[in-house]
């Protein structure tokens, strides 16, 4: 801040903190506001160079609604490098760091990503805990650093995007792919254990331990026709692993949404994919030899889990 005389002060650096609802009032009543002979409006400043101090202000001096963890991270260097390498990559690419954001008219919807999104994509597919996905606060405050840490490609990042595209194509009342019904009701929560299923059924095809890259799963389950195939596969292996569940609770008291937030879900759906290759030579040996070879993935494309829970 730099005072100017004649009680002028001159802002270098400006930031609004909370101040949206106040600056769209004051916009919608500037007019009424100009006609007044008398009148202000009350600003508070600060001048602070740390930027976990700026932060902390932000949550303690908001009563109105809660300072989110996404919100904190959306100017973190690590979203900003992640931001730059997409839109560069994908001209038409727009990432949105921060809630409300809205794709420009100049950008393709169809290539927008979504931060809070992303965040859950990420931890069901490179961290394999789909049973995390559901918790944003936890994802952007207490998984961050760990989750973050990695590079992740623009095209792994797209590939994301387009797997739980494909995803959400099936989650609809029609039901095309037969999913059981009770996973309709849990749209919030399940998609995840498929985009990590998804996952899992490369790397078992593979017989590979770790993590494929979602973007060389897209190109060759493109290129051999089997993405359609592929979302029935780990949607079968969804229900499988529900109703195995379901049967072994036996007499006890079952809540699916309880269980697709725990590791028993996880559990369930490794048990299922791996049943599924083990049987499929003598169900379909047409279809698994053109499963084993349209997917068959270099190990280069594999990477260790990302460990977020530890």
């Amino acid at each position: 801040m730099e005072e100017k005389g004649d009680d002028r002060i001159c802002f270098y650096g400006l930031s609004v903190v909370n101040g949206c609802q106040s600056l769209n009032t004051i916009l919608s009543c500037s007019e009424k506001v100009k006609a007044q002979n008398e009148s202000y409006v009350l600003f508070r400043f600060y001048e602070i160079p740390q930027r976990d101090r700026a932060d902390s202000i932000s949550i303690n001096t908001n009563t109105q609604s809660a300072v989110k963890a996404r919100d904190l991270r959306s100017n973190d260097k690590r979203v900003l490098r992640l931001k730059k390498a997409y839109e560069q990559k994908y001209p038409l690419g727009f990432f949105a760091t921060k809630r409300g954001d809205l794709t420009p008219a100049n950008k393709d919807q169809n290539f927008t990503i979504e931060l809070a999104a992303l965040g859950k994509w990420l931890i069901a597919w490179f961290a394999q805990r789909p049973n995390l996905s559901y918790g944003e606060t936890k994802i952007f405050d207490k998984y961050f650093n760990t989750l973050f840490k990695n590079e992740y490609s623009p095209e792994d990042i797209y590939a994301l995007r387009f797997w739980m595209d494909r995803i959400m194509e099936i989650w609809t009342e029609d039901n095309p792919k037969g999913l059981d019904p009770m996973y309709l009701t849990m749209k919030a929560y399940a998609p995840y254990h498929c985009l990590y299923a998804i996952s899992t059924i490369f790397a078992k095809c593979n017989n590979q331990p770790n993590v494929p890259s979602p973007n060389e799963c897209m190109k060759l389950a493109q290129a051999s026709g089997l993405v359609d195939f592929v979302v029935l596969i780990a949607v079968n292996c969804l229900n499988n692993a529900l109703e195995q569940e379901t049967y072994a609770q036996n007499e006890k008291i079952f809540i699916p949404q309880n269980w697709v937030k725990n590791m028993a879900s996880i559990n369930a759906i490794n048990s299922a994919v791996i049943n599924y290759f083990a049987f499929l030579p003598t169900m379909n040996a047409e279809m698994n030899k053109k499963i084993r070879s349209g997917l068959k993935m270099d190990p280069v494309f594999f990477s260790y889990r990302v460990k977020s829970e530890e």
